[in-house]
This record gives structure tokens, sequence and C-alpha cells, in this order.
């Protein structure tokens, strides 16, 4: 364990930074309000239009209602699949407001959701029909095979978004390489795209419904509209006008280096300590990747910098980059910022490569300062040196917690009690936490049960 604490008078957070704290909670609870409005108003006007065109008021018989429900279910799916697209659309306003991972949760969420309704519309639809028709599953499956305009791209669709959501589940995700599953991710708009194939021009609830047809094409517009300019067009225009070049790379330890980042006006960025980026390196194998990697320094507005352990192919390329690489950055993201502080005293955890956000916060956050540090070994605690140093002209505190918890003696690491014993005044502080899922989560835990509020907890999950 090591400390470093070192008396001097230390700023305080104060009841104006209190003040906008809540100033800014209660404008990003106007906003989430309005941003659910707008969602639940055009879901109203999607069963309004099934309700206006029959809904299941005009079903009569098991084949006709299941129909019916099949054709809601499929249009409920169809808007959660647009919605789907807008959640990672770098919207400008809906990260700082939701914040990027808790936005990586909600669409891994609609995306089952979503998966759940085109599913259910299928079955529903081919057992209606095989009802109306009074044929065999089997066989209305191979009319509507045939028969059908449309269908075959709406079944490659649906298999599209099933090998997403698949790619999703957590126990699939850790053991995919990130280019593998940013891939498989990508194939999602090619299944929403043939989706629109089966319902605009062929969907029986369309076609002989103008007013549904011109508003669901209304809806795919926007969103592709809204895809286009803040994917595409709005990202390339700022890495113009940033100019973004790496000046230099830092081997900091065992595979891990620092990437020291300058370029044109930087301090418009209005990037935070906490916040982090997606970063494009335009190197030979690398240019086509864009990877999400959190400041490990405080932004001067000349530079920026980022500390990246090498866990795969393109953090293996980092170290190897020449000064003067074209840079391309979208961001910042993330709310894991000293803007959401309401208490004078602050503790930091961080866990493994997790300490990147957190020495940025060290180095800029104010109040009375703890951080606790972990690692499953000596060399991987990087850029201890720079904590300590920091903490000794802050006057913070670092203790670095070392051991694997499956070691004898071990077992008690960042639980309740060994929390306490570190920062006694635990309970009275603000927390900050960033490190792996299984770190995080149990130190969550442990917070919790320690008497650490929620409201007073912030966490950057590794969501992406």
């Amino acid at each position: 364990m090591t400390n470093a604490e070192i008396a001097v008078e230390r700023p305080r957070v104060g009841s104006s930074g209190v003040a906008r704290a809540r100033s800014r909670r209660r404008r990003r609870a106007v906003l989430a309000a309005a941003v659910w409005l707008v969602i639940l108003a055009n879901a109203a006007v999607i069963v309004w239009l099934w309700l206006h065109d029959g809904g299941i008021r005009d079903a009569h018989g098991p084949g006709a209602v299941a129909t019916s429900l099949g054709r809601i279910t499929g249009l409920l799916g169809a808007y959660l699949a647009l919605i789907q697209v807008l959640l990672l659309a770098r919207l400008p306003g809906l990260e700082q407001l939701i914040g990027f991972d808790r936005m990586t949760v909600w669409h891994r969420r609609n995306g089952k959701a979503c998966l759940t309704l085109l599913l259910a519309h299928m079955v529903l639809v081919t057992v209606g029909y095989a009802k109306f028709d009074q044929i065999s599953i089997r066989a209305e499956i191979s009319s509507l095979a045939h028969d059908y305009p449309g269908m075959i791209t709406a079944t490659v669709g649906t298999g599209l978004l099933v090998l997403v959501v698949f790619t999703s589940i957590v126990l699939v995700r850790r053991r995919l390489p990130y280019e593998a599953w940013h891939a498989v991710h990508l194939l999602a708009y090619a299944g929403i795209a043939l989706a629109w194939s089966h319902q605009i021009p062929t969907g029986n609830e369309l076609s002989a419904d103008h007013t549904a047809a011109t508003y669901w094409t209304a809806l795919y517009v926007v969103t592709l509209a809204l895809l286009v300019v803040f994917r595409f067009l709005w990202p390339v225009a700022r890495g113009l006008w940033y100019g973004m070049r790496v000046e230099e790379v830092v081997p900091e330890g065992p595979g891990v280096v620092s990437v020291h980042i300058t370029g044109r006006h930087l301090e418009r960025l209005q990037a935070q300590p906490g916040q982090f980026f997606l970063w494009r390196f335009f190197a030979r194998g690398a240019w086509w990747q864009a990877h999400p990697f959190s400041l490990s320094a405080a932004p001067d507005g000349r530079s920026l910098r980022i500390t990246v352990k090498e866990v795969g192919s393109f953090t293996a390329r980092l170290r190897t980059l020449a000064p003067g690489t074209a840079v391309h950055v979208e961001g910042p993201f993330g709310v894991f910022t000293p803007e959401v502080q309401r208490r004078d005293r602050v503790l930091l955890i961080a866990g493994g490569i997790g300490i990147t956000p957190v020495r940025a916060l060290l180095e800029a956050i104010p109040g009375d300062i703890a951080v606790i540090y972990r690692a499953l070994r000596d060399e991987d605690l990087v850029l201890r040196d720079e904590l300590v140093a920091i903490a000794g002209r802050r006057g913070a505190t670092v203790h670095c917690v070392v051991g694997d918890h499956a070691a004898p003696g071990a077992g008690h690491l960042l639980s309740p009690t060994h929390l306490s014993e570190l920062v006694p005044d635990l309970t009275e502080r603000e927390v900050y936490l960033c490190g792996p899922p299984a770190m995080t989560r149990s130190a969550e835990r442990s917070l919790r049960r320690a008497g650490v509020p929620r409201r007073y907890t912030h966490i950057e999950r590794f969501a992406l």
C-alpha cells in the first residue's frame, strides 16, 4: 500500500458548485422528459394508425387476430429498430443527457426488445396466414417465401439482427475481439434497410394506407438524415478543423503506452477530465477502426493524451505510431466528470487501466481527495508515479491495493470493511469508480453495503 499525503489548502466545491449541479440535473430532467415525450408520441401515432386501419377490432377468428397482432408487433419492432440507430448516432446533447455508457446499455436492451417484437411478428403472421389459408405452418412458410415479395429480404434482415443481439450477450461479447464485435454490429444497418424494403414498398399494412406509408417514410428519412449528418459528415468536418496529429508515443509499462496528440483549436472541444473519445489513427492497419479511450491527463487546450493497454491487434499497433500520424476523433463523451460533483470530499476508485480517467480527474477535481488504485500485480500499476506526484501537490491520499482475490488472505480486498479502513469517512464522500466489469460490480456492491448512497456514486463502465 502506498500513501502520499501532504497538508495543503484544498479547493472546495462550495454552494455555487452544488447549485450548478442541481441546475444541470433539472435541465437533464426536462430534456429527458422531452425525449421520452417524442418517443412515446410516435409510438402512440403508430398504434393509432394501426387501430384506424382496423386493428384487432375488425379481426374475426383466430387467424385474423393473430395476423393483426403480428402487424402491430412488426410495426413496433421496426420503430424500436429506428430508435436503436439513433441511440448511438452521436446526437448532440443526447449523450450528455444520458451518458454514453448508459446509452450503450439502453441500446442493448432496446435491441433485445426490438428483436423480440420482430420474431413475434414473424410467428404471429405465419400462424395467422396459415389459419386463414387453412394449410399447415410448413406449407404457409413455403407460400410466404414464394408468393410474397420482400419476405426473403425481411427474413435475412431479421437474421442479421439476431446475430447482432447474440454477439451483445455478455458471455459472447467478452470472447470477441472489439474489431469483430464492431464489424458484426454494422450489419444492423443492413438488417434495418432490408426491413424497410419489406415494410414500406410491399407491406400489407402500409401499401393500402397512404397516410401510414407517408408517416413511416418520414420516420425512415429523418433517421437516415440524422445518421448521415452526425455519424459521418459532422465528424469529418470536425476532423479537418482540428487537424490532430500524433506528437509522440511513450512507453508506460509492459504492454502500455501513452499517445500524445496535438492539433488546432483543441480548447473548443470543451473536453473535461474523465471523458473519452472514439479515436481513429490513420496508420496502416488501423485507419478503418475507431476505438474508445479515456483521456489520461486533464486537457489543457493545446494537447490530449491517452494511455492504452495492449489487449488486441489495434492497441498493439499504437506503440508503432509515427509522429505526425493523422488522428480523427469523435467526442468528447461521458459524464464521469467534475461537473456532477456535489460533495467536498471525493473518493476516486480505479482498477487496472481504468486509472486513466481517474488520473485525469485527480488533476482537476476540487475538494478533499482520496484515491484507491486496484491491481493484481505491482507491474500493473501504470501511472503510479504520476498519481503520487499529483497527490503530493494536491494534498491527496493514494492507496495502491495489489493482490488477487483468489490468493490466501486476499479475499477481503475492497470489501466494505476494507474500504472503510482505507477511507474512514467513506460515507461522507462522492465516489467515482472506473475499471474492468467484474471489479466495478464488486466495488459497487461493497460501496452500497458500506452505506454510500447511490446518488453520490458515479461509474464509468467499459460498456463498449
